[in-house]
């Protein structure tokens, strides 16, 4: 059974573990936060040591079919669009690759005119020689259009589902495909299916009482955990950022919830990775990100064409969905949010070392996968 159709059961009776994680989300004194944050910063260190994994996006496309009221890439948003041709993608990835980055997030609106399975297909089959870890976080999809994708050489699917209160997101989704709450659910269990061997998932918060979030949240993270149990996990926590259409924060969701959520998270999954994004300023990144994180974002940027400038030629103007003649001169594509860590990734590297933590590039590689050692294999190398 798919969780779209048990996610209201695991709310109404939640389990031991969804009941423990709900005490971590209780109201609490300085003290009794400041016991999770050292809970938490033991439970880190055991499973991953001082490491820090180390990502960028890369957006292929804003063009969207989706109305959706807090996305600044919402069809409604009358703003400048590209989508990036597989050889501008290619540059956009090789100053990535430069910088250092060997795990690579491609990013993209959902418009089936502009970013197909083909497209992105050839995107990833380009990349795969520079990225070793190649994850999308695109349009949901049926199982047997992930698969060639997972063919050519993605291993990780990021679908976040921006809300689990299911009026809310009826009311914020009023137009596309991203209308149906249960189809971009289960989309992550597809994708296990497809073969992805990383699953992320997610939750904007902002949009409702972040308390009830952090549990529906939670509730996936347990469900994938027990159906898609051969995959990695993560999880992240963006937070609403300024973007185009002006959407403003429903409910507030304080420095001190943030933490208090990154806690609980850490302490009822502390096998699963925690991701920190650019969204957050630099001053709290840098003090959170010891506590219980241990993947994040450098140097991000949040439109297409964004590092080198690609694209810009083929730059349009849409309204309501429709292209407008616009003069383009000199602008640049829109994003899809401000970021507010605007570090390079060489700076935050330098401060992870400070800090105590040692900075990972790149921690797989297909090679793993492409020839088996035996036993017997292994000491014959040893010999050698």
């Amino acid at each position: 059974m798919a969780f779209s159709h048990q996610l209201t059961h695991d709310l109404e009776h939640p389990s031991r573990a969804l009941i423990a994680f709900q005490k971590f989300l209780e109201p609490c004194d300085d003290t009794a936060l400041e016991q999770m944050a050292q809970q938490s910063v033991a439970t880190t260190r055991r499973y991953f040591g001082k490491t820090m994994r180390l990502f960028a996006p890369l957006y292929l496309s804003n063009e969207c079919i989706n109305s959706c009221a807090y996305c600044g890439f919402s069809r409604d948003n009358p703003i400048l669009r590209v989508t990036l041709d597989v050889e501008q993608m290619a540059h956009e990835a090789a100053y990535l690759a430069k910088e250092g980055f060997r795990n690579i997030l491609l990013v993209a609106g959902e418009h089936p005119k502009f970013v197909s399975s083909g497209y992105l297909e050839r995107c990833i089959e380009r990349l795969r020689e520079m990225f070793p870890a190649i994850a999308l976080e695109v349009a949901p999809m049926e199982e047997e259009e992930y698969r060639p994708l997972v063919a050519a050489g993605a291993e990780g699917l990021i679908i976040y589902q921006e809300t689990y209160d299911r009026d809310i997101y009826k009311k914020l989704h009023t137009a596309g495909p991203k209308k149906d709450f249960d189809w971009r659910l289960d989309a992550l269990e597809r994708g296990y299916r497809a073969g992805f061997r990383r699953l992320g998932a997610g939750a904007l918060f902002g949009l409702t009482d972040w308390r009830t979030e952090a549990t529906a949240l939670a509730a996936h993270l347990l469900y994938l955990q027990r159906h898609c149990w051969k995959a990695q996990l993560s999880v992240s926590l963006p937070r609403l950022r300024p973007a185009a259409g002006g959407f403003k924060p429903r409910y507030e969701f304080l420095d001190r919830d943030f933490a208090q959520l990154v806690f609980a998270l850490r302490l009822t999954f502390p096998q699963i990775h925690l991701v920190m994004s650019t969204r957050e300023s630099a001053e709290l990144r840098d003090a959170l990100v010891p506590l219980g994180f241990t993947m994040m974002s450098a140097g991000s940027h949040t439109e297409p064409g964004g590092y080198t400038g690609q694209g810009s030629e083929q730059l349009h103007q849409t309204v309501k969905g429709k292209m407008i003649a616009s003069s383009c001169d000199g602008e640049k594509a829109t994003e899809q949010f401000e970021i507010a860590d605007n570090r390079s990734p060489a700076v935050v590297a330098a401060v992870l070392q400070h800090l105590g933590l040692e900075p990972v590039w790149k921690d797989w590689d297909t090679a793993i996968l492409e020839k088996k050692f035996t036993g017997m294999e292994a000491m014959e190398g040893i010999k050698k």
